[in-house]
């Protein structure tokens, strides 16, 4: 496999599958929706190659590295490849890439102005895009898969969103292109210093990781790509973009957005602003720490008093991006690992709770939870995937979330022992907005508003179940992602001069003892 270029097909292969599913004329809905499943399974079966041919403790950071020179002039390279990290994150945004289509099934069939084959070629190049941002080892390959995805989801949400969609859409640009425009800034002045340090600029990962840099230098170049990825994590207070998009969005594109696309800026953190700026990185660590402890506490208040789900599982994630964050800068080995299996587990369980309320505000006609009540008297199955998808979303243990979230926690005390403490209350407020919000759908007698409420479909079954299976199946036997994740994550703490601080048992066999217990 070696051989082949195996992510270039991954990352191509939706690209191909978009411009298909576009060009087919009105009257073929179905057939681009057919096109759009088989390409999403397609890349699917060779993201398994990829992970069976994958080798954990390879000496070299990357592997299927493919490099070719693109614009030599400036030092600019066709360069990709994948480690444990990447690698994780990819199978987790693939496995979810079919549910969505079939769960998104007829979400743009009602669209009186845009076609279903637009809709799907959308999803399809978004896809194609964060597969390049995890698969990228040429920043400026990074900066231009990070950039362009800003508009396949602007467009989705603009054109086959709901309520005050063009609102939501133009904000979530705007913010993005804000915090797009400082990262190339930062990234223009990591070139320059890279001429300097090297003798010829440089977007190569492989040579700017562990670059010398002025500490000062640093930290300016170090603040310019974190502000960029705090957008996109999002952070507080730069998330005020998120829930207005998951509202307005679609069920699938808002499980694509929150589920997957978020997750690129908390990998960009441990792919590129810790290797690449490990002083400045230790330097900011308390101020990214506090950040994260109040968009933990912060996003679960504010969730708490929502009345409509979409938002309410928009706080909520903003609430679970802070726990990602505060693993990754705990710097540990244990929490940084703890983070990324955060990260699919947040992927997993956002995508159950976005898939469920889209189910239930497509049969009721709206997202507020006053507006339903006892569902589970008249739809019970459909009642058990949204208290399924609130466990997940709650780290309830045997799920995948507990696994992320007790990692991180433990992770981070080793450093930040109030922090940690503080977070804890994370898991209460949780706790509370899932419950409450269970209770106000789906618990008391059927409301007349609910009565006749059809219970799932075999479609509807089919797109949930691989949902089911991936949490359980992680939150069972977890220690699979975490020989893949950790080799990969002591690399990227290697870079830092902090001293190393790790329990005497490794994070997969500290996490089994406790499922099992």
């Amino acid at each position: 496999m070696n051989d082949f270029p195996v992510l270039t097909t991954l990352g191509v292969l939706p690209f191909i599958g978009a411009l298909i599913v576009a060009a087919l004329p009105r009257g073929r809905e179905l057939l681009a929706k057919q096109i759009a499943l088989i390409v999403s399974l397609a890349m699917l079966v060779l993201t398994v190659a990829i992970a069976f041919a994958f080798e954990p403790d390879a000496a070299e950071p990357f592997q299927f590295v493919e490099k070719t020179p693109w614009i030599e002039q400036f030092g600019i390279s066709y360069a990709v490849g994948v480690d444990g990290i990447a690698l994780a994150l990819i199978a987790m945004a693939v496995s979810l890439a079919p549910v969505v289509i079939l769960s998104g099934w007829n979400d743009a069939d009602d669209n009186e102005r845009h076609r279903p084959q637009t809709y799907f070629a959308l999803i399809l190049a978004l896809l194609g895009c964060i597969v390049y941002v995890f698969v990228a080892t040429d920043l400026f390959l990074f900066y231009i898969a990070f950039e362009v995805m800003l508009f396949p989801v602007y467009f989705l949400i603009g054109m086959f969103g709901r309520g005050q969609r063009t609102y939501a859409a133009v904000k979530f640009l705007l913010y993005s292109l804000l915090g797009g425009l400082l990262l190339l800034a930062a990234l223009i002045g990591l070139y320059v210093v890279s001429a300097q340090q090297l003798g010829t600029g440089t977007f190569d990962w492989t040579l700017l990781a562990g670059m010398p840099i002025d500490p000062d230098t640093q930290k300016i170049l170090f603040a310019g790509f974190f502000f960029a990825f705090a957008v996109k994590a999002p952070m507080v207070p730069l998330h005020t973009w998120l829930p207005d998009a998951a509202t307005s969005a679609t069920p699938a594109t808002s499980t694509l957005l929150v589920g997957v696309l978020d997750k690129v800026a908390t990998f960009a953190m441990l792919r590129l602003v810790i290797p690449i700026f490990p002083d400045a990185s230790e330097w900011a660590a308390p101020f990214v720490v506090t950040l994260a402890v109040i968009s933990i506490i912060y996003g679960a208040l504010v969730a708490i008093g929502q009345t409509d789900m979409y938002r309410l599982i928009a706080y909520t994630s903003v609430s679970h991006f802070g726990f990602i964050i505060l693993g990754i800068f705990a710097f540990t080995e244990i929490g940084g690992s703890g983070s990324v299996v955060y990260m699919v587990a947040h992927g997993l369980s956002t995508a159950a709770l976005f898939i469920v309320a889209g189910y239930l505000v497509k049969r009721r006609g709206s997202s507020l939870m006053p507006s339903f009540g006892g569902v589970q008297r008249v739809a019970p199955v459909l009642a058990g995937f949204f208290l399924f998808a609130g466990l997940s979303s709650l780290a309830m243990p045997g799920f995948a979330s507990f696994v992320g979230e007790l990692t991180v926690l433990i992770g981070s005390y080793q450093r930040w022992p109030v922090a940690a403490a503080i977070a804890v209350i994370g898991i209460v407020l949780s706790s509370l907005y899932v419950l409450i919000m269970y209770q106000r759908v789906a618990t008391g007698p059927a409301t007349e508003n609910v009565k006749g409420m059809r219970d799932v479909f075999p479609r509807e079954l089919v797109a949930f179940a691989p949902i089911i299976a991936l949490t359980i199946a992680v939150g069972v036997f977890p220690r699979p992602i975490f020989d893949v994740i950790n080799p990969a994550i002591e690399r990227t703490y290697s870079f830092l001069n902090v001293d190393p601080v790790e329990p005497d048992v490794p994070a997969s066999d500290a996490i089994e003892r406790e499922v099992t217990d």
